[in-house]
């Protein structure tokens, strides 16, 4: 069995683009070919993983919000405003904040875009179902 049919049905192109790369010191050069992938070859090689960004963000978000939290308070238990480390604690703070609502918007998206997916294929289902029986 070969390859061809399957990149086909990916939507891959038969010969996929590169990009050249040439890296040079004193009189060596070497140059590097990088094939480009394509949406569906990641897909495929991903199982789809990408397309799920608020289920990947939430855990490193409470992580990132716990450490901060941890790291802001023993900054401020010392009377150490100002210093590195309570800086450090709020940028922690303020990016578990922010990852945490960015999963949120991810969320939101995901289930906008299931619910108009679900409207399409219920409208194309009444469709077919009319001239079946209309």
């Amino acid at each position: 069995m070969t390859n061809e049919p399957i990149k086909e049905i990916l939507g891959a192109p038969k010969h996929p683009g590169t990009v050249t790369m040439q890296k040079c010191n004193n009189n060596d050069c070497v140059i590097t070919t990088i094939p480009l992938v394509s949406e569906c070859q990641l897909t495929a090689a991903t199982g789809g993983a990408e397309l799920s960004c608020y289920r990947c963000t939430i855990p490193f978000g409470v992580v990132i919000l716990i450490a901060g939290i941890v790291v802001t308070a023993v900054a401020y238990s010392f009377n150490s405003h100002g210093s590195i480390i309570s800086v450090f604690g709020l940028v922690l703070l303020s990016s578990g904040l922010l990852l945490l609502a960015s999963s949120a918007v991810c969320w939101k998206i995901w289930q906008e875009n299931k619910k108009a997916k679900r409207r399409e294929s219920q409208t194309a289902l009444v469709a077919n179902q009319r001239t079946l029986f209309g």
